[in-house]
Order: structure tokens, then sequence, then C-alpha cells
């Protein structure tokens, strides 16, 4: 089976294609390298260099290589930066996403999985999140994923698309050879080690003055791996028989605090991580803990790692062997 995956070169998109080589499938990586890396495409993956905006190109390519399903993983994920350039996330996740779509199926692909997010909850006013909660994104971000999410529906009603949308809550975490390396690095586990290993500013802590046990977000944290093997359990229910559609969260089920999450990553490197107050983020909600057991009553999938300080150390092995990131 000929799989195709945007963002394949990128964090969670990486560690998705070796894992779909392991189990026996055919994997072209289509990638921009605008947020993706050379040094993290799979060598045994074959590889575009492309904008998914291109449309004559997506279509060569889903023509050339056969393709029975996308796996799409290309979008911006700031959600920080989207509440001062919201159109730079309009623009990319939402308008060069539907202009895929359209290339999928004008060549006859109609199988997709789509990498969505939390954001789209916003605020909820209950926890763990359930998948029939209301959709109120407090971001642009949030937001430029919730109109895809709409329009997959529309085209799975009218177009007969079988697509899954996994709505991740905070990845994290590494395997041996693929790990997280954004820039700039907004993510509070890979800034927590920078800080600490000395390899950038002062991590910076957004928010003391939330409804919260210590005043800071809560988040629900869930290994790269976790959210991989999510990915391949979807594609295998997407191409039996029938049209598919199905949303999931993905989550552990569990909600650290910022704060505990500094002092966990203070536990594993052996030292404190020096930080900086100051105020909240726009957009940022005060809670966000994923109820997952929709997927694991459907799919069997639940999270494999656990334990915060194991899924740190994972991310701190990582850096140590790539001090520089993928340019080590």
């Amino acid at each position: 089976m000929n799989i195709l995956v945007t963002g394949g070169a990128g964090y969670i998109g990486s560690v998705t294609v070796s894992q779909l080589l392991e189990a026996g499938y055919k994997v072209v990586v289509y990638d921009s390298f605008i947020k993706g890396h050379k040094k993290a495409v799979h060598k045994d993956a074959v590889f575009v260099k492309g904008d998914i905006s291109d449309y004559m190109l997506v279509l060569k390519t889903l023509r050339k290589y056969k393709i029975d399903a996308v796996l799409h993983f290309a979008a911006f994920i700031e959600a920080g930066e989207s509440m001062k350039v919201p159109e730079k996330y309009f623009h990319n996740n939402t308008i060069n996403t539907l202009l895929f779509l359209e290339a999928m199926l004008a060549v006859g692909v109609r199988k997709f999985i789509f990498s969505s997010t939390a954001a789209v909850y916003g605020d909820p006013k209950r926890t763990p999140i359930a998948e029939d909660t209301d959709l109120r994104p407090t971001n642009a971000y949030g937001a430029s994923k919730l109109l895809v999410e709409n329009t997959l529906s529309w085209y799975h009603k009218i177009y007969g698309l079988s697509y899954v949308s996994l709505r991740y809550f905070n990845a994290c975490g590494a395997t041996k050879d693929l790990g997280e390396d954004h820039s700039p690095e907004t993510h509070l586990i890979p800034r927590a080690l920078q800080s600490v290993m000395g390899k950038g500013a002062k991590l910076q802590l957004f928010g003391f003055d939330y409804p919260t046990k210590d005043g800071t977000c809560i988040r629900d944290y869930i290994h790269v791996s976790d959210l991989a093997r999510a990915h391949l359990l979807a594609l295998k229910l997407i191409t039996k028989n029938g049209q598919w559609q199905k949303i999931y969260n993905l989550g552990s089920q569990n909600g650290f605090s910022n704060k505990e999450v500094i002092e966990a990553v203070g536990r594993v490197v052996g030292k404190s991580v020096p930080y900086v107050p100051t105020s909240r983020r726009i957009g940022d909600p005060a809670v966000l803990v994923a109820s997952s057991e929709k997927i694991r009553k459907e799919l069997g999938w639940k999270a494999k790692y656990t334990n915060l300080d194991e899924i740190i150390e994972s991310a701190y092995r990582w850096k140590l062997s790539h001090q520089l990131g993928y340019q080590s």
C-alpha cells in the first residue's frame, strides 16, 4: 500500500513515517522543509520536496506513486503566534489543506488522516475532554484546524471521502534518532531542557494566575511514539471496506501543570530549571486534558508512555546526542 505523508520531515510526521515503514507500507514523504528537516527524512522513504499549495505538483505526486492514502501533518502549530498573525495560519493550515484535498479528489484518492489539535475545544467547561465537547477555539490555530474538520465532514457526505481526524494534546518525547527541533521552539519540555542545558534563553513561563492548583496551565502530555501508533491504527481502519468518518482524541488522560513539568525536567537533568514568570499568552486555555476512551474502545489504542519523567528522559537523551538539533 502506497502512503503519502505530508510534513513527513517534521517532528510527529517523521516518527510516523518510521513506524509505517516498519509495518511494511511504501511511503512517500512530501515536505517543503519550511519547518521539517532533511536529516529527519527516512532513508527508505521516497522524498518529494514541495509545498501543499502546489496543486500541479501534488497531482503529479499522487499519480506517479499511485497513492492509496494520505497522512497530513503539514501545518503551522504555534498557538501564540496565531494570535499575532492569524492570516498565516488560515492561509496555510486551512486554504492550502483544502487545495491539497482538491487534488486528492481529482485523482480519486479518498482516504485521509488529518493531524488536528485539542485547540479546537478552546477553554472547555469540563475535563477530561470528550470528542462531543463543544468546539470553541480560543486561538486562530485551533480555528484553522476546525475549519478543515468541518470541510472533511462535507467531503465525506458529498464525495465519499473516508477520513480520521486525530485531535492531539501535547506531543512530547523522542525516539533514539528522531526528536523535537523547532525554530523557534515553543513547546514547554524542549524549552525547559534548552534552558537548563544552557542552550537557549532563560525559560519564560506564561501565566501564574490560572484557576488551577498552582496557577499555571495544565496540559495532557502524549509521547510522539504513541501518537504515531494511533495513525497506523487509523490507517488500518480507513482501508477496510466502507466509508469512514471518525474523530478521536489522543492524550494520556493525565494532566500536569507547567510548574510540575519544569520540576520534572529538573529531576531528570539533575538541576533546577531557570525560568522567568511572565504574563499569559492570549488564547491559552487553563486546562486541556483528554478523554481517550473512544479510541481505546474502537481501535484498541492507549498511551504506553504514561510516566512524565520517562517521557522527558527520552527527550533529554535525544537533546544530548543532538545538541544542535538536526544540525548536529
